[in-house]
């Protein structure tokens, strides 16, 4: 309705300028006979069928024929942005696994067709193509986490990505950041949010150009005090963009990002804890603050009408910061009756020193009477991930770092790594494109450091990365507006730096580690036909090398843990987007979305450690795979006001490879019961430069959880959050 107004305006005014003109010549000339006719008015009308977009084949230097991938622009949905509700910002991506971790509106954690979601760390994730995974080596998560009223839309390509982006088998995540209005110079705008358990947030941004230069950036805060107890969290974000147009073949791209915030971790709860009390909590001293920089510089460069040249060189630097009484849900945090003191905290400090430089070549090209556009080019990365655990912190109940005994892990994680990768996307007719690629992989990580408990020399390793990655993707154009895709990838994902850190001095690494490598494969039609948009695809992954952890015996007979590979899992699955256009007139559009996926992932050839003893898990279920994800939603828009109605179901899932059913006292292991939320959002655009929005979250106040993580934040219950209430209002000058 907005785009019709102001498409409509701009129609109207083309019958004032003719006057204008005509009347100015008039005046001039006084013999002008010209009559002058008052056109009458024209207004076009337009039908979107759908609010997932797709990207055109080839998007800057990549290319995405072939490839399932969505784009959703956050002003064109009714959702929560205030605290980043992934499951209604992706609810159109389906599949996509929701991880409520760390208190709402602190991270984004989401996993795609059956992989970890522990901080998106399976996915490639980018902002403004700059990459923000803090180490992909060390510790591959996205700890940078900008705010989402910052964000104009959300892009995702599916793990066929792998070739052009790195190592991952989730795919790419870009989040791209709002554009200043080039029109003017100045330009201001804000978002302030209220909500639910105290939740207040300021977004202000400015923007506008000046001559050859165009300037964007933003300040953000946000506290809330948690839906649970002890679950407070202050966050901060600064952001700033600098475009410089030296011609108009040549940019130059300068963007700093930082985001901070912290947590108070209120602790696991055990199965009877969360039946009694969900919002409860079994730790007051518990802290988590990530604090996190991202410059980048690009260079964009059209060598010719036929030639793009990209360089962009960026950094992930800052720290991981967690201050814990890191312990299961049945030990209590109480002082003790002797000293009057509680016990000393567990400091850990991560600090990330990423940096990547890369360089991007597209050429279009014939071979004959054939059209292709190709990519190639070169990555670099050189990172150190100094890892400091074990600390003894203080007995007091705030944030400090400050430590009365040294760290009993005082770890560098190196990694030196060059990859080079190439993609043609060749038409070999009007309708059928085909695009074969490779990736080369060379590199090497190598840890170093002291562990107290563990004897100098069983600690150096040193793990290499070099893989030869192919993929071929293709897609058949039946129509302009539907398609048929598909293609086969290879990928792989390095050995992190836990999967190696022995936990004691009973457990050893095994020296010959391998990276997991496996493939994802896809095949889908997406299409729009009078109102209605659909994109239903299957996929099968295949994961070798997992990593795990077995149970040996030495020459002496003594038995000990071996952190080792452990076997592989295969993940198969089907994932269907249906919108539709249910009712339209000049004011009133009644739509409606159908997002669901099934997933089989199972465990193959695979075998961990049960007490004292190794058990096959060959055909278990992977943990944390819903088989089931469905989120449904109708919108009904009234000429500038919506309302979407959002229901979601995800089945049960396991906790461990063991499928452990019945949970344990503590609450480290059993099922993840299935549940179901409803959801309801508004937006109200009064004007072109001031909206409201608001969010009734969980409308039901369902009690619910959606994993029983294995390390941080601890092994236990998490309470994901009951109903809650956000209002926003957002202007702009």
């Amino acid at each position: 309705m907005g785009n019709q107004y102001i498409l409509t305006r701009k129609l109207l005014g083309l019958p004032v300028i003719a006057l204008l003109i005509t009347g100015n010549y008039a005046y001039s000339q006084s013999t002008d006979t010209l009559k002058a006719r008052m056109l009458n008015q024209v207004t076009v009308k337009g039908v979107r069928a759908s609010v997932v977009e797709e990207m055109p084949a080839v998007k800057g230097t990549y290319l995405t024929a072939g490839k399932r991938n969505e784009v959703i622009k956050l002003a064109d949905v009714d959702v929560n942005v205030a605290e980043k509700n992934a499951r209604q910002v992706f609810a159109r991506i389906p599949g996509v696994f929701v991880y409520d971790m760390d208190g709402t509106g602190n991270q984004v954690n989401i996993a795609t067709r059956g992989l970890d979601p522990h901080r998106s760390w399976e996915l490639n994730i980018r902002q403004n193509g700059i990459m923000t995974n803090s180490d992909i080596y060390g510790y591959p998560a996205s700890h940078y986490s900008a705010p989402m009223e910052s964000i104009d839309r959300v892009e995702l390509i599916r793990g066929t990505a792998s070739l052009q982006y790195g190592a991952q088998f989730g795919g790419m995540i870009n989040y791209v950041t709002r554009q200043a209005d080039t029109t003017r110079r100045f330009g201001f705008e804000s978002t302030t949010s209220a909500g639910s358990f105290g939740l207040l947030s300021s977004y202000n941004a400015i923007g506008g150009r000046v001559g050859k230069v165009t300037y964007y950036g933003y300040f953000y805060k946000r506290h809330s005090n948690g839906y649970r107890d002890n679950s407070r969290s202050d966050a901060n974000a600064q952001y700033g963009r600098i475009h410089y147009q030296a011609t108009s073949r040549l940019g130059i791209t300068a963007e700093f990002g930082r985001s901070q915030y912290l947590y108070q971790i209120p602790g696991p709860l055990t199965d009877s804890m969360f039946a009694a009390n969900p919002r409860q909590s079994t730790r007051a001293r518990n802290y988590f603050n990530p604090d996190i920089y991202v410059p980048s510089v690009k260079l964009n460069w059209q060598i010719g009408d036929r030639t793009q040249l990209l360089w962009t060189s960026s950094a992930v630097l800052g720290a991981r910061n967690s201050v814990q009484l890191d312990a299961f849900a049945t030990v209590a945090d109480v002082m003790d009756p002797k000293t009057g003191q509680y016990k000393a905290r567990q400091v850990d400090i991560d600090n990330f020193h990423s940096y990547t430089s890369e360089l991007r070549l597209l050429h279009q090209y014939r071979i004959g009477s054939v059209e292709a556009t190709a990519v190639a080019g070169l990555q670099y990365m050189n990172n150190d991930l100094h890892r400091r655990q074990l600390g003894t912190g203080t007995t007091g109940t705030d944030f400090t770092l400050s430590l009365t005994a040294p760290f009993k892990r005082d770890l560098h994680y190196y990694t030196n790594n060059i990859a080079f990768f190439a993609e043609s996307q060749i038409r070999l007719t009007d309708r059928l494109t085909v695009s074969p690629g490779i990736r080369v992989e060379n590199g090497e990580t190598r840890m170093r450091g002291t562990i107290s408990y563990y004897m100098p020399e069983n600690l150096p390793t040193n793990i290499s990365h070099r893989f030869a990655l192919l993929g071929i993707n293709g897609q058949y154009q039946f129509s302009p507006a539907v398609r048929l895709y598909g293609g086969w990838s290879q990928a792989y994902r390095p050995v992190i730096f836990k999967d190696i850190i022995p936990a004691s001095v009973y457990e050893q690494v095994d020296k010959n580690l391998k990276d997991a490598y496996g493939y994802n494969a896809e095949l889908g039609i997406s299409g729009q036909w009078s109102g209605l948009h659909l994109n239903i695809s299957a996929f099968d992954l295949l994961y070798r090398n997992r990593l795990g952890t077995l149970v040996l015996n030495d020459a002496q007979g003594q038995s000990y843990l071996l952190r080792t590979n452990i076997g592989d899992s295969h993940n198969r699955g089907v994932e269907a987007l249906l919108e539709a256009q249910i009712y339209r007139n000049n004011h009133l559009l009644i739509s409606g979305f159908i997002s669901t996926a099934f997933i089989d992932a199972r465990y193959q050839n695979a075998k961990v450690s049960a007490g004292t003893e190794n058990k096959s898990v060959n055909g278990n279920a992977v943990e944390s795979v819903p088989r089931w994800t469905s989120r449904n939603g109708i919108t009904i828009r009234y000429r500038t006001v919506s309302l979407t109605t959002q229901f979601s179901y995800v089945s049960e899932t396991y906790s461990d490879a063991l499928n452990t059913v019945q949970p344990t006292a503590n609450g480290a292991k059993g099922l993840v019961p299935a549940y179901s939320l409803l959801d309801m959002n508004a937006t109200w655009r009064i004007r072109r430069n001031l909206s409201i929005r608001g969010s009734l979250n969980n409308l039901l106040n369902r009690q619910y959880f959606t994993k029983r993580p294995t390390f941080y934040p601890g092994p236990g219950v998490w309470s994901s959050d009951g109903r809650s209430g956000v209002v926003s209002v957002s202007f702009s000058l």
